[in-house]
């Protein structure tokens, strides 16, 4: 069925910013004026701390993530401009900028495993342990307590982030097509005759996991990134994902009190408010990024040449580390299911000169860069560091490693894993 209500009057307003006679400061061009600056001053903002992060590309299983993270202001603020000028087609564009929300949260996501990898082998097992205590959930579910050394409790946490990476441009498609057959009708309110309530409410279930996920996160690991100023970074993406989408749900309940125009329904009126909105706000959302995001903790080395922009540029546009991610999750699951032991997660993906952490590597839920086999021709029964096999494992600590004791001639050595920090033991004298 058709929607009873057209979004655009059938009047098109042809007129341009500039004519023969100048700039005519009507509402609209005021408007338009307004949001293309802001977008200007957003480009710019970004572009300084993005290009500081080319230049300083010391970490790139970090900073690809952290890149795709800086790249949403600018993103926002250009499709809101272009929603605002060309208002009649705002929700083609509006599910562009939605889509690109949920490769955000991924990135987040992927980044604080980066960090928490980065953290993992300077801390003892003990430790690891400790910092992973059984704790309640965060409000409302506080009632429930969690224990984050279960495999499968890590990997739900992942999943619940990932899944609006699928679910978030899956939806965008569906809408997209949705209103090119005319049976989105946002116009005409919630239906359940039409597609816009059930894109929305896919949409609110899918992005309220993501950021429970999140938050779950944050909080398991906010010790660990003392460090990396852990609530700046969360804020300033969540704070864009709260602001825009309240700011959405506010314009909407006042459209009883907007008034068309011979150019403009109220349903125009709406969504332009909140494009020119959203254009204003990604200015202090990318000053805010540029700050938490900052790259002076990747600077080069006093005299090396700054970094090439090709490779930064790939790797953050790169997304085959959230298949390999997804796929790694499914693999879990469907392994789980079938009653098969969870080990090592193949099809890792190199990013510059250290391999990319997966989320079990980083919290000891998959086997971690296990230790050699040694052979007979190798091994060395007084564990002399600089030709033992083992102590040349970059994990090994030849000093700090508990001992066990081997009984009988030819005895076997036992390989002890606690991941994501392993150890060979001392030979007891």
């Amino acid at each position: 069925m058709p929607c009873p209500t057209s979004p655009n009057q059938i009047a098109i307003n042809q007129s341009k910013f500039w004519d023969a006679n100048g700039i005519h400061w009507s509402t609209h061009r005021i408007g338009w004026a307004i949001a293309g600056g802001c977008t200007v001053v957003t480009i710019v903002i970004s572009i300084v701390s993005i290009l500081q992060h080319y230049r300083n590309y010391t970490n790139p299983a970090q900073q690809r993530q952290i890149l795709r993270i800086l790249y949403m202001p600018p993103v926002y603020a250009i499709i809101s401009f272009f929603s605002y000028r060309f208002y009649r087609d705002y929700t083609y564009y509006s599910f562009i900028q939605i889509a690109y929300e949920a490769v955000t949260l991924s990135a987040f996501l992927l980044l604080i495993i980066e960090y928490v990898a980065s953290t993992a082998t300077g801390h003892s097992a003990e430790k690891a342990l400790e910092r992973k205590d059984k704790s309640p959930l965060p409000m409302p579910f506080c009632c429930w307590r969690y224990r984050p050394t279960k495999a499968y409790f890590m990997y739900t946490v992942k999943w619940s982030v990932l899944q609006y990476v699928i679910i978030r441009p899956a939806a965008s498609i569906a809408g997209i097509i949705c209103e090119k057959l005319d049976i989105l009708c946002e116009a005409d309110g919630y239906s359940l005759k039409y597609a816009s309530i059930y894109i929305d409410g896919l949409d609110f279930i899918s992005i309220s996991i993501a950021l429970y996920g999140l938050f779950v996160f944050y909080g398991l690991t906010k010790e660990e990134l003392a460090d990396k100023r852990p609530l700046a970074k969360f804020l300033s993406i969540k704070l864009i994902v709260m602001f825009t989408f309240y700011q959405t749900f506010v314009i909407k309940a006042l459209h009883s009190k907007i008034h068309a125009t011979a150019y403009w329904t109220t349903t125009n009126i709406a969504n332009g408010l909140n494009a020119l909105c959203i254009c204003v706000e990604m200015i202090f959302f990318s000053a805010l990024m540029w700050w938490a995001y900052t790259a002076k903790e990747y600077e080069r080395a006093p005299g090396s040449p700054p970094t090439s922009i090709r490779k930064p540029l790939w790797d953050s546009i790169n997304f085959s580390d959230f298949a390999r991610e997804i796929i790694n999750s499914m693999r879990f699951y469907a392994n789980t299911v079938r009653g098969k032991p969870t080990g090592h997660i193949y099809g890792q993906e190199s990013v510059g000169d250290r391999r990319s952490v997966t989320f079990g590597e980083a919290f000891g839920v998959s086997n971690y860069q296990p230790l050699p086999t040694p052979s007979p021709s190798t091994y060395n029964v007084n564990r002399i560091p600089d030709r033992d096999p083992y102590a040349q494992h970059p994990s090994y600590n030849y000093t700090s490693r508990p001992s066990v004791s081997e009984q009988g001639a030819g005895a076997s050595t036992e390989h002890i894993m606690l991941q994501p920090y392993p150890f060979s033991p001392e030979r007891q004298r």
